[in-house]
């Protein structure tokens, strides 16, 4: 990783830098030392910020990749057919040599990087005297690494629940020298700096919306996240009615929600991150085409379909108000198996009212997953609360109208997550759920009767390939971490 992370950091510095704010294209960074006078004031900060948050939306992260990888793998989609681009995912056809998909770990190590040169950066700055206000460069520099990791350590070690005792991925919280090759911690190390940074990042962001950049009910957004993970139920629900009670936001009613998605930055959106028009675009490779139909008078390959399993769940209302973002698949003119949240609409809107339907901004975390995440932790306290669980989730479950309503005598762990499959398809949440529940995972490959032997049609905790390989290439670089190579590869 070392070998990774020294080589590309400094060209990706400039990138940042350069591709954030006119201003810093006249900065040389051409070393180390230029990339750290670089940062004088809270406003150089501010742009580096942005700067890695850009790399976030790289394709082999937020913008298109991770998200893929938490529903291919979830049990809620299926293929058509194989060979059209990331269906290894849904194959688990990985091993260190070959789909080891190694650029979530370049990419997410770079913004973990990025972040630790900038928090350094701050630090020498004030210790010099400086008289800048960096609180919010602080706190958001803290909790992007913060998520930063827990995806990382969730796409590479094992369920906190699973086996808290296992490697999780290497801490580096500072910037490494040139000779360095740190080795893997484990899951609950990695666990124990992800809470520090969110309690870290919490005090320096401020309460008001700032759209397109985190605040503190974004950081509290996450920590309830985390702690759901963890399966710390109280301080779970604590954090996710901290940002429900702030009223800062809102859920969408039913004659909102599908075109919600039409527009940035709505009232549940409590962090996304910007893709602009020729900036992070992916276009025909973004994550909206990899859901679309085939063809759909654009070319699109139709990588993904809904399964039959999740258009049964969907289809037991009718008059579900998320219909409203699904249209036929290639395999039937009815069924409607395609997902277009991320093109805007069916009608390819975007989100931006604009021509282009592809630059749609990432909804990393929305309100009504706080919902949901307290209903589920309400439910599983110690002496649970049942009416509270039932309230939270039928506020979500109303977008299905002609279903009877939840209460604290038909609440349960199955609906809650049920609720959330359907509430959260294509944003990359499902994988992450089966797993810290343990959850059996069963796949629609009789759909169109592809093979599959890289898998079983049901998978369980106890399948090696639940957590992806440390490549080759990073062994090569860091020869002490082959030792720690995960379970079975």
């Amino acid at each position: 990783m070392k070998a990774y992370i020294k080589l590309i950091s400094c060209a990706l510095l400039l990138s940042l830098f350069s591709s954030a704010c006119k201003d810093f294209l006249d900065v040389p960074p051409a070393n180390a030392a230029d990339a750290d006078i670089a940062i004088q004031t809270a406003n150089d900060a501010q742009i580096v910020i942005n700067g890695i948050q850009r790399q976030m939306t790289n394709s082999a992260y937020y913008g298109r990749n991770f998200i893929v990888y938490g529903e291919a793998k979830g049990g809620d989609v299926t293929l058509f057919s194989q060979g059209r681009g990331l269906d290894a995912f849904y194959t688990f056809n990985h091993n260190p040599q070959a789909n080891s998909f190694s650029s979530f770990w370049t990419t997410i190590y770079n913004v973990i990087y990025q972040t630790n040169n900038l928090l350094e950066n701050i630090t020498r700055l004030e210790a010099a005297g400086s008289t800048e206000n960096f609180a919010i460069a602080k706190g958001e520099a803290y909790t992007l690494r913060a998520l930063a990791y827990f995806d990382l350590v969730r796409i590479y070690g094992k369920p906190f629940a699973t086996d808290r005792t296992a490697f999780g991925v290497p801490m580096v919280i500072k910037t490494l020298n040139y000779n360095e090759k740190p080795l893997r911690s484990t899951v609950e190390e990695n666990y124990q700096q992800i809470v520090a940074d969110l309690i870290a990042g919490e005090t320096g962001l401020p309460k008001t919306k700032r759209d397109g950049y985190l605040n503190f009910y974004a950081n509290k957004a996450l920590q309830a996240r985390v702690y759901l993970t963890m399966g710390n139920y109280t301080e779970a629900l604590a954090a996710a009615e901290e940002v429900i009670e702030s009223g800062l936001y809102n859920l969408y009613s039913n004659t909102q929600w599908v075109n919600a998605w039409q527009s940035q930055f709505g009232s549940e959106s409590i962090y996304e991150l910007v893709i602009e028009q020729n900036q992070a675009d992916l276009a025909r490779a973004s994550l909206g085409f990899y859901f679309m139909r085939r063809g759909h008078q654009t070319g699109a390959l139709g990588n993904f379909l809904a399964s039959s399993g999740f258009l049964t769940a969907l289809g037991q209302d009718p008059d579900d108000v998320r219909w409203g973002v699904m249209a036929r698949d290639e395999s039937s003119a009815n069924r409607l198996g395609s997902c277009y949240k991320y093109l805007g609409s069916t009608t390819f809107a975007g989100d931006k009212g604009s021509a282009n339907y592809t630059a749609v901004n990432i909804k990393v975390i929305r309100l009504s997953e706080l919902y949901l995440i307290a209903a589920e932790a309400a439910l599983k306290l110690p002496a649970p609360d049942r009416a509270k669980a039932a309230a939270y989730t039928q506020e979500i479950h109303k977008r299905s109208p002609n279903l009877p309503a939840i209460d604290a005598n038909s609440v349960s762990e199955a609906l809650i997550l049920a609720e959330k499959s359907k509430e959260f398809y294509q944003e990359g949440l499902r994988y992450f759920d089966m797993l810290r529940l343990q959850k059996t995972i069963s796949f629609d490959d009789a759909f169109a009767g592809i093979s599959v032997p890289t898998r079983e049609t049901s998978i369980n905790s106890s399948f090696y390939k639940l957590i992806l390989p440390i490549s080759q290439d990073e062994i090569n670089a860091n020869p002490g971490i082959a030792a720690q190579q995960n379970p079975g590869y």
